[in-house]
């Protein structure tokens, strides 16, 4: 499973628990430390994700901020984490005291749901006042992803992040006065295309008469916008009727498979194991009809395993050195845990022929 995917999967989670969560530590176990583990970093190795992280401000001493994210013996992103139900804006000068006195670069705000990554981009060793990155891990656009990527253990580079960071920062800055002027354009707004139009001298009653003209002018160009990308959607579904139709007639035997949530399950069971030795990215998935596969680089050639789950019992199937398969029958998701040596053994006889 992609990168993307992973993140979907948290946010399935974050939608389907959220209600059911009612501190802190239950966000961080529910929410947080998923999404640090879907970015590559394993939560249970002190020596790259350290929790209660202690760091002195002034005369306090022994002040500890939830998780710090090491590289080379060394902090470089401070997590300081909310409960789900918690305005992130009443917590950032937290995060800001805690990175004052730090060697990190990043830091990140989060309530599990809301997620704000800052850096110093402003004045060096001090946290900006805003983030650079800000998402909703429920509604998480495209380009964000393609920004978050960016912090994934095996891409990290800060140069590129500050980087990528900076113009970040002035894009956001320019989408929200773009998003005010367009909503409520300033006199300057006004003036800057009245002088393009309008012949005389801009008096107050032209500005005036001009401000409710660019407002009218604002909304019509949107709605404008808006009807032709309706349009263009129209179009192209005209074009995919036939193709849609093709596959409708198609035999149903093809649009029979149906990934379960067990089978998900299963599937972070065996990837939980797999990570002791290999990035958890190259174990992906693939359903068929019959079984459930998991295959080491989204190659078919490497079956890792496979799950037979659609019938009464619940098999597990690993592959000896030949890949040949053995079939057994678990009584719970929790049997997989049995299959461990197994798995190791088969994804490092792939690797060796690597």
């Amino acid at each position: 499973m992609d990168f993307k995917n992973n993140l979907k999967q948290i946010a399935e989670r974050a939608n389907t628990l959220k209600d059911q969560i009612q501190t802190e530590e239950a966000t961080k176990n529910a929410f947080i430390m998923p999404f640090l583990q879907v970015l590559g970093y394993d939560v249970f190795n002190p020596l790259e994700v350290v929790p209660e992280f202690i760091t002195d401000i002034g005369t306090k001493k022994g002040e500890k901020i939830d998780y710090a994210i090491m590289k080379d013996g060394k902090p470089t992103i401070l997590v300081e984490c909310k409960d789900w139900r918690q305005n992130l804006n009443l917590h950032d000068g937290q995060l800001l005291r805690y990175f004052h006195v730090s060697n990190a670069k990043f830091g990140l705000l989060t309530n599990g749901i809301n997620y704000r990554f800052y850096s110093d981009l402003v004045e060096p060793n001090k946290m900006d006042e805003k983030p650079f990155l800000e998402f909703n891990i429920t509604e998480i656009k495209d380009n964000q992803i393609e920004e978050l990527k960016k912090f994934h253990k095996s891409n990290f580079d800060i140069d590129s992040i500050v980087n990528a960071a900076s113009d970040l920062k002035y894009l956001n800055e320019l989408k929200q006065l773009l998003q005010q002027e367009l909503t409520d354009p300033s006199a300057d707004f006004v003036r800057h295309f009245a002088r393009q139009v309008y012949p005389g001298m801009i008096t107050a009653k032209v500005l005036e008469q001009l401000t409710k003209l660019t407002k009218k002018s604002i909304k019509q160009h949107i709605s404008d916008l808006i009807t032709e990308r309706l349009k263009t959607a129209l179009n192209k579904e005209d074009d995919s009727v036939k193709e849609v139709e093709d596959k409708a007639s198609e035999p149903k035997s093809k649009n029979k498979i149906i990934t379960t949530e067990e089978e998900l399950e299963g599937f972070m069971i065996v990837k939980t194991i797999l990570r002791q030795h290999i990035s958890s990215e190259r174990v992906v998935y693939r359903d068929a009809q019959s079984y459930f596969a998991i295959l080491l680089d989204d190659n078919n050639r490497k079956p890792i395993c496979r799950l037979y789950f659609n019938g009464i019992k619940k098999y597990i199937a690993t592959f000896d050195d030949q890949k040949k398969e053995i079939k057994s029958e678990i009584l719970s998701l929790d049997d997989i845990f049995n299959f461990s040596e197994a798995m190791l053994k088969t994804v490092e006889n792939y690797d060796k022929i690597n």
